[in-house]
Parts: structure tokens; sequence; C-alpha cells
């Protein structure tokens, strides 16, 4: 009996199949939405834009960017989190909307694994650490011995309390075992000219900000948050030389609503991973201080498992609040 019963669902189960591989070769069926948590003219912003020309072409579809900003990206992040799950609304996902907010908010409307289903990463924004020339140091060797020969009196100047660069600069402080002051400002602006001033002696920024600056010696770059070097700052070794596992990297992926079926997650694998590929598009995004690392569903998802686990350990062995 158990068999006949077997057999007489066989059909209804191949045919719920066979409709579902049918309608994930047919999408998209319409424009796709790339909800973007963030203003206009940054980071995200920036690598939807210029990812969505050869993604369109991939797909068949128009790609609409919708800026979402607010609340450290939350307001984006949960609209997207709440968007049907039939792979039309993505998300750009980074460090901050993924790994850090679970430890810095103690309710998000969402949650950075149970909520999406991860596509791919796209690209990578890499943080150095930059130094006022006065500051009479010129590797991280130095700068490690100077900061435990003066404990307390250097101090370091980040975008905003909890932010990548900050979170950086704690990691710094933990890996070295040295004590420096974190002075946070209301963005990476006023942090980059009050070091330019030699008002504060050093901070971590991104690379595409700081490099114009490092080319005419009003910032001395010592090493670039990331396992490896940069193409874009080759001379200047990655701080994981001095540091092992030091890494810290500003992240951006793509994910869409959990529940969305896996063919049409493979489907804008596919596109993301062939938009990304093409050279014009390595050149614009490399331009911005961006580089395109591309990756599985699953090694993204390891990726933003780990980066909860570490920025966690960070922010609870710093004490930081969210203001």
């Amino acid at each position: 009996m158990r068999n006949r019963s077997a057999l007489r669902s066989f059909p209804a189960v191949l045919f719920s199949l066979m409709s579902c591989a049918a309608w994930a070769q047919s999408f998209p069926t319409k424009p796709v939405r790339v909800v973007v948590p963030f203003p206009p003219g940054g980071g995200a912003d920036m690598v939807a834009r210029v990812l969505a020309p050869s993604m369109s072409e991939q797909l068949g579809q128009q790609i609409v960017i919708e800026n979402r900003p607010g609340g450290s990206g939350i307001i984006g992040m949960e609209l997207a989190a709440r968007a049907a799950p039939d792979g039309h609304t993505v998300v750009i996902g980074i460090t901050g909307t993924l790994a850090i907010n679970p430890s810095m908010f103690a309710k998000l409307p969402y949650d950075p694994i149970a909520s999406f289903a991860p596509i791919s990463l796209a690209a990578v924004g890499p943080n150095v650490l930059v130094v006022h020339p006065s500051l009479p140091v010129r590797s991280i060797k130095e700068l490690i011995l100077l900061a435990k020969q003066r404990p307390e009196s250097l101090s370091y100047a980040s975008s905003g309390t909890g932010g990548a660069p900050h979170l950086a600069g704690e990691l710094f402080k933990y890996m070295a075992k040295v004590d420096i002051v974190h002075v946070p400002y209301k963005g990476a602006a006023p942090a980059t000219i009050d070091v330019l001033g030699g008002h504060v002696p050093m901070m971590f920024a991104g690379l595409g900000a700081a490099l114009p600056h490092i080319k005419v010696d009003k910032l001395r770059a010592l090493g670039v948050a990331a396992p490896r070097r940069s193409s874009e700052l080759p001379q200047v070794p990655a701080i994981a030389e001095h540091l092992p596992g030091f890494s810290a990297e500003t992240w951006f992926g793509v994910l869409a609503p959990r529940g969305a079926a896996p063919e049409v997650v493979s489907r804008l694998n596919s596109a993301i991973h062939s938009a990304a590929s093409r050279e014009d598009v390595k050149k614009q995004l490399l331009s911005g201080g961006y580089e395109v690392v591309i990756n599985t569903p699953q090694q993204f998802a390891e990726l933003i498992r780990a980066d909860i686990k570490k920025w966690a350990m960070v922010i609870s062995t710093a004490g930081i609040k969210a203001e």
C-alpha cells in the first residue's frame, strides 16, 4: 500500500518540480529592483550602478536601483527582507548591515542569516591605515612600538562610533595589544580633514578616498587592512603581514529575500559574475577604490557568519554602544 501511495504521489511531485524549473528558466518576468540601503553616491550605490547595465543585459530585464537610506542601513534591509521572495527584489548588503548591526543594535527588524538568501559577493573596499607625515613612524612595526612606549598618548579618528573604520581601529588595538584613543567624527570628511591637518595623527580610511592624499604625501600609508596587498598600492604591505589574520575590509554583496528558489539564486549569481568579470566594470569599480570579488552563495553565507562572530568579539571587547 505504501509503495502504491508513493507511486500515486510521484507525478504530482514531478509536475511541481518541473513547474518550478520552468518558472526559474523564465525568470525574470519583470524589472529587477535593487534596494540600496544608503544614499546615492556612496560605495553600495556605486557598486549597484556599475553592475546594473551588464546584469540587465544578462537577465533581459531592466535593473531599477532604489535607494532607501536611514538607520545605519536598517530601513532598506527591512524593506528587502519583507519583499516577495521571487527574485525580483534584491538588496546590496555590506559589512555594516549584515555583520556589524547585529551586535550594535539590540533589536533588528531583520536577521542577517535567516531573512536573506545570499547570492554573491560583488566587491570589497580595502581600508588603509594612514598617518599624518609628522608622526615619526613608517611601518606597522614602528607604530606598534611607539604606541607601546606612549600608551594612551596616540589617537585615531573615525567616521563615527560603530562604523567600519572605528571597528578596524579597535581590531588593530586588540591584535597589536596597544592602547590608542578613539576620536569619533560625524562622517569621514571631517575626520579626514583633521588627520590632514595633524590634529589627530591617524585613521583607517577607505582606499579610494585616501589615495589622492597618499599620492601627494599629505598622508602616509602604513598598511592595507586586507589579507593581501592592494593593486593600487602594491608597495604598501598588508597589515596581515605583521599581524597575521588581520582583515577589516568593507565588502558588498547581493542578497534576495529568504525563500528565493535555488534556480533563481543561481541565475542571479551567474548574472553578477558575468557583469563583474567585464574589464570595464572592474575599471569603474577600481576607480572608486573597490576591487571585484565574487563567490558562490554558500561562500558568501560563510563570510557573513564569520564576520558576525569577528565583529561581535571586537564590539564586546571594546564595549562599543550605538549612539
